[in-house]
């Protein structure tokens, strides 16, 4: 498992924005831990065409943190 921080895409709003309540996303959120394998779409509009697979300790100057809902 890697160690996901504030600021990377783990915890940014537009990770997986897809399928924003899949579980392990929501696990990645309260847990701050992310399988090593883990690849997710960037949903970030200035990348969007870009169709961006970045991973959960990936970051950018886009970043939003994810709310808990």
């Amino acid at each position: 498992m890697l160690s996901v921080h504030d600021g990377q895409c783990g915890l940014c709003s537009h990770f997986g924005e897809e399928h924003a309540r899949n579980q392990v996303l929501v696990s990645i959120l309260t847990t701050k831990q992310a399988p090593e394998s883990l690849v997710d779409a960037c949903g970030l509009p200035k990348n969007a065409a870009l169709h961006l697979k970045v991973t959960p300790t990936s970051g950018c100057d886009g970043f939003q943190p994810a709310m808990m809902s």
